[in-house]
């Protein structure tokens, strides 16, 4: 039998650097999930929005997010993903953190910086790309502006789902929607965007548009409100398209270099 993975992405707004706000609002929302999920994704830089002040984010709340996490995964029996400023000594990280409810743990840092908003300047670059296996599933996690670099997300692994988490601008959401579904195509995956919403302390306003699309870019779910998506991803699909469109097959060799 082919194994198959239920989600639950959240697209909210997000309290602008309130770490505690932030928990408590995930905590309530998670309470209410109305389905049995095997995954809740949460947005990018969910316990802060999109800050470019680091520094005023009292140094513990990186590592009582995480453990936050931990908890919230065991209490649901569900993994949980989103990525958090993280502090390491004196670096700053827009860390990806992915949690499973046996306490399993992985992380990615960011590889493209945000250089339009200076994030360059402020956090470190990630520079390993990071797969991992989650109840018959292979899945790369990605963060927001990595979407626009096809080269760092090409399926070379063979993996079966692409998540971004981010917070994207209503500016420019037509790249948003449109490179999500290109990443499902050229990568023959489940591609999958988790957008926030509202309007930060910055006035940038969000759109939501978080959506699923499957292997042949056709889309499974799709929301421009605050509200919790489900769907059901399926092994099958993923092995049956391959199967029969062998495009993967005929994929570049590359090596990255820097």
């Amino acid at each position: 039998m082919y194994p198959t993975l239920n989600l639950a992405l959240i697209q909210t707004y997000l309290h602008w650097e309130k770490p505690e706000a932030n928990r408590k609002m995930f905590e309530d929302k998670i309470a209410g999930i109305s389905h049995d999920v095997d995954l809740i994704v949460l947005p990018e830089m969910f316990t802060t929005g999109f800050t470019m002040n680091p520094d005023v984010i009292a140094k513990e709340e990186s590592e009582i997010t995480v453990q936050w996490m931990h908890t919230i995964a065991q209490n649901n029996n569900a993994a949980v993903m989103g990525s958090i400023v993280y502090r390491e000594e004196d670096a700053f990280y827009n860390r990806l953190f992915f949690v499973s409810p046996d306490q399993e743990m992985y992380t990615y840092n960011k590889r493209h910086t945000f250089t339009l908003a200076g994030e360059n300047e402020v956090y470190k670059a990630g520079n390993q790309k990071l797969i991992f296996e989650y109840k018959g599933f292979k899945i790369c996690p990605m963060i927001c502006y990595d979407l626009r670099f096809p080269v760092w997300a090409r399926n070379t692994e063979n993996y079966d789902i692409l998540i971004y988490v981010a917070n994207w601008p209503k500016k420019r959401i037509n790249a948003w929607d449109t490179l999500l579904k290109a990443r499902a195509i050229e990568n023959m995956s489940y591609s999958i965007g988790v957008n926030r919403s509202g309007i930060d302390e910055l006035g940038f306003e969000y759109p939501g548009h978080s959506a699923i699309y499957n292997v042949l870019g056709e889309p499974l779910v799709f929301s421009r409100n605050e509200e919790i998506l489900y769907a059901k991803l399926h092994k099958e699909h993923i092995e049956n398209t391959r199967n029969k469109l062998k495009f993967l097959e005929d994929r570049d060799t590359f090596n990255l270099i820097k």
